[in-house]
């Protein structure tokens, strides 16, 4: 009897374990899919899902478009100066692009950052969102930017693939070139 019971204790724990076990690789699933995914929100609460693949990004609701990610500060002049033309380039190109602004302030008012949109023109998605970071961090790593860089920084990506990337002050021009030899391949 003694015997019965302790292969039926062991027959039990050795199920449970099993059954944690499961629910590790699942949680281990879940992790990496979740480190691979940034949820960010706009100005206007609507999520933008970005995804990592590879060394490069994809927009889930703009797979086939071209992704240009701005990472600037209110308070920067040359992000300031930016805005504008970047916004050219969105409303010239909004068939085949996407653009999204990211911040680097930390807990930024939406109040303040919409101030920004509407002062200097930037139409265009303005991210403020606590995965906001993150998604910076990962960035500037894929990019070697170090964990100190000049703002702003613009990375431009088709397909998860990375097209060009510019620190600092660029003009529009060079942007645009990117773009049109992008829609050309």
């Amino acid at each position: 009897m003694h015997k019965k019971t302790i292969l039926s204790l062991i027959f039990v724990v050795s199920i449970f374990l099993q059954g944690c076990d499961d629910k590790t690789q699942e949680n281990e699933v879940n992790s990496m899919v979740a480190a691979n995914e940034y949820v960010l929100t706009d100005t206007e609460q609507k999520q933008i899902v970005i995804q990592k693949q590879g060394d490069g990004y994809v927009v889930s609701s703009a797979k086939d478009k071209i992704v240009i990610f701005d990472i600037f500060a209110t308070w920067c002049p040359p992000c300031q100066e930016s805005a504008s033309s970047i916004s050219s380039l969105q409303e010239k190109y909004k068939e085949n692009l996407i653009v999204i602004g990211l911040t680097i302030e930390d807990n930024l008012s939406n109040d303040d950052l919409l101030k920004f949109k509407k002062t200097y023109k930037a139409n265009y998605i303005l991210a403020n969102s606590d995965q906001n970071r993150r998604l910076i961090n990962d960035l500037a790593k894929s990019l070697e930017l170090g964990e100190r860089f000049p703002i702003p920084v613009m990375a431009i990506y088709k397909d998860a693939k990375l097209v060009n990337h510019y620190l600092g002050a660029v003009e529009e021009e060079f942007v645009e070139s990117d773009i049109l030899r992008t829609l050309e391949k």
